[in-house]
Order: structure tokens, then sequence, then C-alpha cells
């Protein structure tokens, strides 16, 4: 009979051991992938947030230089907007938001001179993506994740009901 009881208890211990280590190889794992995940939201951001920033100082030294109505240049900083919506807070957004304001409003000002360039970069004014750059680098530094579906239906919803026609610059 101890033979019996000494026999079951090598094999509970082995089943345990077996069972602990199957336990930790799946938590290091699912700890790995949960982090490359991570990494590659944060590489997306990232690149996202670079190709707004190439973009919109494209088109804002183009608006200091040519004065016009086409928003068809618009439209790829607009879908970068769009992009940064599914993936980034609100704080970010807006900033977007206001940088393409200033890039709208800098188009319908009459062209600007070499020298009038040269004072708008001394007193800072050419600075527009300033705020949006630091709401990128907060967000990434948090590393926060997507916005909530709740959140998200509520941005939706507030989005629906301010436009009523479309328009270049999106309604807050």
């Amino acid at each position: 009979m101890e033979a019996y009881i000494s026999a079951l208890t090598g094999l509970a211990g082995v089943a345990i051991g077996g069972l602990a280590s199957f336990a930790t190889a799946w938590m290091t794992h699912r700890s790995q992938v949960r982090e490359k995940h991570h990494e590659a939201e944060v590489a997306k951001r990232e690149r996202l947030f670079s190709d707004f920033i190439a973009e919109a100082t494209r088109l804002y030294g183009d608006a200091l230089s040519h004065q016009k109505d086409d928003v068809s240049d618009l439209v790829l900083l607009y879908a970068l907007v769009a992009q940064m919506r599914l993936i980034s807070s609100r704080t970010v957004i807006d900033a977007a938001e206001l940088a393409m304001e200033r890039i709208v409003d800098t188009y319908l000002t009459p062209n600007r001179s070499l020298s009038e360039m040269r004072d708008l970069a001394h007193s800072g004014a050419m600075n527009f993506l300033f705020d949006f750059g630091e709401a990128c680098r907060a967000e990434l530094a948090s590393g926060r994740a997507a916005p909530s579906a709740a959140g998200f239906k509520e941005a939706r919803r507030r989005e629906e009901t301010s436009h009523s026609t479309p328009s270049l610059s999106p309604a807050r």
C-alpha cells in the first residue's frame, strides 16, 4: 500500500511540476506577444505622427508663398487626421485640427516675402506644430491605448450632430 501512495505522490509531483512549467511558458509567451503588439502600436502612431508633420510642414511652406482656394492639396492631411481619430487621444486630434486650420488660414492670406518669413520665424509664429508635437510626445510617453468604444461612440455622436454640411475644417 505504501508503494502505491509513494507512486501516486510522485505522479502528483510530476503533474504539478509539468503544469507549473506549462503555465510559466504560456504566461511568458503571452507577455511577449502583448509587448510586441504594444511596440507595433507605438511604431504605427510614430509613423502616422511623422507623416502628418511632414505633410503639414510641406503645406505650410507652400501656403506661405502661394495663395489659393484649391483644397485638393489638403486631402492627404485630412486623411492623416482621420487616421489619427482611430488610434489617438482627443488632445492629439485637437492639436492636429488646429494645425490644419492654421494651414488653411495661411493659404487664405496674401503671399509672404522672404523677409516676412524671416520675421515670422524669429517671432516663433512659424512653429505651428508645437502643440501637436507636445501632445504626441505625451501620448507616446504614456503608452495610451486607442480610445474606448464608449469614447468613440460619444465622439462619433458629437461629430454627426455638428456636421450638417461638409466643411474643410472639422467641427469641434
